[in-house]
């Protein structure tokens, strides 16, 4: 079995392909919609050189809160700055889940097919599932500047929209607090079975 150091270190690159992917994934889809400025800043490459905050990192591994290196863009190179906004926001949590469904159904082509792999394998992977899966839930909360945010933002009325911005000001307070307290606990868990439920459904109908 598998001691705390040893799921610490197991860890890190789950955590690091889970931060990679998910900006990499914001880089592409703002320059495919006609944002250079990921490019300019050297974001479209999955070296995790330029997607990792040390920082952030460590912090991840002490307080299970951290950050990645966030991708700017400049919505003012859009064709339609509202609509696209909202693709690059939401392509860093879907590139999460997709992630995550992939290394599922290794997993399980591995196991059905009696490929042979080490605990620490198995360890490694199933990290890899529940640390996308959670930064895909995590991004998607309506806490600025979360990717969930941008979305409702950009769905709003103007005026409220506006007023939801202001909020941001107040978003590390925030996540303090739903970090802090059991909230998380109620939104990740029923999501997070809900997400392997349909993984589950999926794999049954492909295998």
């Amino acid at each position: 079995m598998f001691d705390d150091i040893g799921i610490l270190i197991a860890g890190i690159p789950a955590i690091i392909i889970a931060m990679v992917v998910h900006e990499y994934s914001h880089a592409r889809v703002a320059y495919a919609l006609g944002d250079y400025t990921p490019q300019l800043q050297g974001r479209l490459t999955l070296n995790p050189v330029a997607h990792v905050d040390p920082i952030g990192l460590l912090m991840l591994f002490i307080v299970h809160f951290g950050w990645a290196k966030p991708v700017q863009i400049n919505p003012m190179n859009f064709s339609n700055p509202r609509r696209d906004d909202i693709l690059v926001s939401l392509a860093g949590p879907a590139s999460n889940l997709i992630t995550a469904f992939v290394f599922t159904i290794m997993l399980v082509l591995m196991v059905k097919f009696h490929i042979p792999f080490s605990e620490g394998l198995l360890v490694v992977f199933k990290l890899i599932i529940i640390y996308n899966i959670n930064f895909a839930i995590f991004n998607m909360l309506p806490i600025p500047p979360l990717d969930g945010s941008h979305i409702l933002r950009n769905v709003l009325p103007y005026e409220m929209a506006r007023a939801y911005e202001q909020l941001e000001r107040y978003s590390f307070v925030f996540l303090i607090l739903i970090i802090a307290t059991p909230i998380l606990d109620y939104v990740f868990v029923p999501l997070q079975r809900f997400i392997f439920g349909i993984f589950q459904g999926i794999v049954n109908i492909l295998l």
